[in-house]
């Protein structure tokens, strides 16, 4: 049940025509974040490859990016909008806490997804297609491993009825936290040359650097620093694979 309702959480496909599932499983979908990841994933290297068969690779990656922004309805790149608003625009704990929670996008938010979304093309149209397909594959069920990992560190830093999705998440239990892993791994170690798998070195030290961040500025963490610290783990594992490309 708990694996349905992260799909159901994470996605908007209709997994909820499946069955009803009880409102304390979606507590327990963070683990299962990674396991998302390959449904996401897929689809994203599916259209990406597809599409590079009858357009112009730069057109088929902007395809792949769009279609996992349909998939999720955007989830985290509305996360990543309102982290750079609070903490761009928030000179207090109260403050930036308030200004993620309004619904109106600011500056720093804007400036920040067009930042995001030029490097992230970037990067992935400089590598090749069948690489690149592998690579959007384990770049996101690996950096949603490592990103899931912010809520055994922090504590939530709202009240459960101040949050926006109405659920405070569970740290995980040793076999969630197992499962996870191997969700997380999984896809890298299986996709990808060995020599790239050092990449993930770059996804944990964006954990280690927002992990100081929220703890100093909010002690705690929120679902849109959640979501931010996905893309932006997943943005660096990929400068991470480009980086070794050349080198």
């Amino acid at each position: 049940m708990n694996i349905l309702a992260a799909f159901i959480f994470f996605t908007r496909l209709p997994f909820w025509r499946i069955r009803e599932v009880p409102a304390e499983c979606f507590k327990h979908v963070v683990p299962y974040w990674p396991l998302s990841g390959w449904l996401t994933g897929g689809i994203m290297a599916g259209v990406l490859w597809s599409a590079a068969q009858v357009l112009p690779f730069t057109v088929a990656v902007l395809l792949a990016l769009t279609s996992r922004l349909l998939i999720t309805g955007a989830l985290h790149e509305d996360g990543l909008a309102d982290f750079f608003d609070g903490f761009g625009g928030g000179t207090s704990r109260e403050r930036i806490l308030s200004i993620m929670k309004d619904s109106h996008i600011g500056s720093y938010g804007v400036i920040g997804l067009i930042a995001y979304f030029f490097l992230l093309w970037n990067l992935l149209t400089s590598l090749p297609l069948s690489f690149a397909c592998s690579v959007l594959i384990a770049g996101d069920t690996v950096s949603k491993l490592t990103s899931s990992q912010i809520i055994n560190f922090l504590p939530y830093a709202r009240k459960e009825e101040e949050s926006k999705a109405k659920v405070v998440y569970n740290r995980m239990s040793q076999g969630e936290f197992a499962f996870g892993l191997l969700c997380g791994i999984l896809p890298l170690t299986l996709l990808l040359p060995y020599r790239y798998w050092i990449a993930i070195i770059f996804p944990l030290a964006v954990l280690y650097l927002l992990y100081r961040l929220m703890k100093q500025k909010l002690q705690g963490y929120t679902g849109d620093c959640c979501g931010a610290l996905f893309l932006l783990s997943e943005l660096s594992f990929y400068l991470g694979v480009v980086i070794l490309i050349f080198i």
